[in-house]
């Protein structure tokens, strides 16, 4: 079974956002999904070297793919029977650089630009969606 890990470049400064990616993080430990927070003040490549080379990597990025919840679950679901790791990595404030145009892995949560902060809860909040959606849970009312 694969293992999925949301990789994020750094804490979240905003009390806020902390508080809400502790709380869908506490939530997503019952599901074998792990939210790792990698030291912001490291480089890129200190970044990617940190996450698992045999792991499928998808970066978040505005130009990615963008999924319905449904879609996104389906995706999940694909991804945990799967044999193969998958990891997902918000970048820095900055963005991907040069690695952006090293992997073709790109999933958008929408075509707008959010601070990075809250795109990390966005994501987080997504995932834990879709573990939901796929258990038939009534959190995902539509």
């Amino acid at each position: 079974m694969g293992r999925i890990s949301v990789h994020l470049h750094g804490l979240a400064k905003e009390k806020a956002y902390a508080e809400m990616l502790k709380n869908y993080g506490d939530r997503l430990k019952s599901c074998s999904i792990d939210i790792v927070f990698h030291n912001s003040k490291k480089s890129l490549d200190d970044y990617f070297d940190a996450i698992s080379k045999n792991s499928a990597l998808y970066l978040l990025d505005e130009n990615g793919d963008e999924y319905t919840s449904r879609d996104f679950a389906k995706t999940i679901k694909q991804w945990t029977v799967s044999n193969r790791d998958v990891s997902l990595a918000i970048g820095p404030v900055d963005g991907w650089g040069e690695y952006k145009h090293r992997n073709t892995n790109l999933i958008a949560l929408s075509k707008m630009t959010y601070p990075h902060e809250l795109a990390a809860v966005m994501l987080v909040e997504q995932v834990y969606r879709a573990t939901e959606i796929i258990k038939g849970s009534n959190y995902h009312r539509n």
